[in-house]
Parts: structure tokens; sequence; C-alpha cells
């Protein structure tokens, strides 16, 4: 096995072509220096410096060796730099999920902000359910998810707030109610709705039907989407009505009429960025300070 001091050995030689040269930039004596290389040619099995009474020159093999042996030093020193970067959060990758309407809230501008602060740090963003998210985060696929509570299951889940919305009544902008001014959810009852499937958004899906029940009624079920953006290009399509985020009443806003539920207390929701509690990433622990800083 040759050690990386025998590789700076090597390389001293191979600049100086001298060897007496080359043990005093290495500051040692030249018999053990001229020994040193002497191992490395038997542990390679070919002569690597043709020595001469006035001159040596590498041979075709010393030549390529010094080459390698330059890289490998130049490797083994970035080694210190990249583990305290890396310890540091500098550098590494953040894989961030998200419910649709996370994109229209603080999102954005965290992660805007996050990239700034740490340009070597690759950032992937993938939208999913809450549901989705919380498997990824188990599976490892995920570092950050940012989820709609209450969860199935949070006991191996470390959760923190991250943003606020509220619920807001979604029309196709043809529908009759889309003109009514004070447009209320229980003016929806006896429509048809799209929903999302409850396994997949638990959170959301039981708050839009207790506003409903609230109204005294329950929704009539005729389709569901998975993403908020499909429940949304749904209505636009006139397959029904929906209640969605209402940081998300830009999205199509002229084929769907949308009514923010601005006065009802029950209609506010909170986001949480969720990571797992064994997660020790310095990268998820910028962010997440990043985030906390700017609220």
């Amino acid at each position: 096995m040759i050690e990386l001091r025998q590789l700076r050995q090597f390389v001293a030689v191979a600049e100086e072509l001298h060897f007496h040269r080359a043990a005093r930039r290495l500051n040692m004596s030249q018999p053990p220096l001229s020994a040193a290389i002497k191992r490395i040619e038997d542990e390679v099995g070919e002569a690597l410096i043709l020595r001469g009474q006035r001159e040596n020159r590498l041979t075709a093999a010393g030549a390529a060796f010094a080459e390698q042996a330059r890289q490998t030093l130049a490797a083994a020193e970035r080694c210190l730099p990249a583990a305290r970067a890396a310890a540091a959060g500098q550098t590494g990758r953040l894989r961030i999920g998200y419910v649709g309407s996370a994109m229209y809230g603080r999102l954005p501008a965290a992660v805007r902000a996050f990239r700034r602060g740490w340009p070597q740090v690759q950032v992937d963003l993938v939208e999913e359910t809450t549901a989705g998210q919380i498997r990824a985060l188990h599976e490892q696929t995920l570092d950050l998810a940012v989820v709609l509570p209450p969860l199935a299951d949070d006991s191996h889940l470390m959760l923190q707030p991250f943003d606020r919305d509220r619920l807001a009544i979604a029309v196709p902008a043809e529908h009759p109610l889309a003109g009514k001014s004070d447009l209320a959810v229980a003016d929806l009852a006896g429509e048809a709705f799209v929903f999302w499937p409850g396994h997949e958004g638990r959170g959301f899906f039981r708050r839009a039907f207790d506003l409903c029940h609230a109204a005294g009624f329950e929704p009539d079920i005729v389709q569901e989407a998975r993403q908020m953006h499909g429940v949304i290009a749904l209505v636009a399509a006139e397959a029904g009505v929906a209640i969605v985020p209402a940081s998300m009443a830009s999205v199509r806003s002229n084929e769907v009429h949308y009514r923010i539920l601005d006065a009802d207390p029950a209609a506010v929701f909170e986001l949480a960025a969720a990571r797992r509690a064994d997660c020790d990433s310095p990268v998820v622990r910028n962010f997440l300070h990043g985030v906390q800083d700017r609220r």
C-alpha cells in the first residue's frame, strides 16, 4: 500500500529530477529518499526513474505515476475543507416536498433566500400530497416536507410552524353563484363537489368537510383530484365547486370565481415543516433556522 507521504516524495523527485534537490525540498536526507523511491518501484513492478550520471528522467510509467500522484495529493488536500463545508451545511443537497398551495405562500421566498445564502447546496423541489410526503420522509427520499397537519402518525417526525393560509370557495366563472356578492359555504348545499382523496390530505379534507357540516349539509363529491391544481382545473371545467386554499385564488382566475372565507376562524389553517426525528442534516438545520428567523 502506497501512502500519501510516499506520493509526495515521488512528486518531488519527478519535478526536480535530482535526488539531492528533492531531498532538500522535503527536508530529509538523500539515502532514505532514494530507498523510498525504490520501494515504490518495487511495488509498481517497473522502473519509474532512469538514473543517469548527469541527469535523471522519468520513464513512461514514471510520468503516468507522477500525474496520478499529483491528482491524488490534490484530492487529499480537498478532503478536510470539503468535510468542514458539509458539516456546516455549506454544501450538499436539500430535497423539499410541498403541498401545492405552499408554493403560493412563503415557500418560494424561503427557498430563494436559502439559495442565495447557501449557493453550493443543490435544492430539489417536489410537489406531493401530505401523505405522499410523509411516506417519502420515512423512505428518506425527502429531507423536509411542507405539510398540512394533523398527520395520521407523527410519532417519528418533528414539526415546525411554517405558514398560515385560509380556505376559499371556488366555483366556475359562469356558475350562477359566481355573481353572488355574499357567497357563503351554505350556498353550496346541493352542488356537485370536487374534492381530493382524504387519505392523501387528511387535514385539508377534514377542514373542508367540517365547514360544510357547520353550514348544515354534507358535500356531494362527484370527482376527486390528487393535487390542488387538479381540483381547480376541474372546477374550471365546470365539473363542480370546491373549497381550496385562498393563497391559490390567482390560479385560472378568468375561469374560476373565488370567495375567500375571511370572516370565518374555522377557515384558517396552518402549514408545517416536517422532518424525521433522527434527521441531523446541517443543510436542513440551516434552512429551518432561516425560516424561523424570517417569521
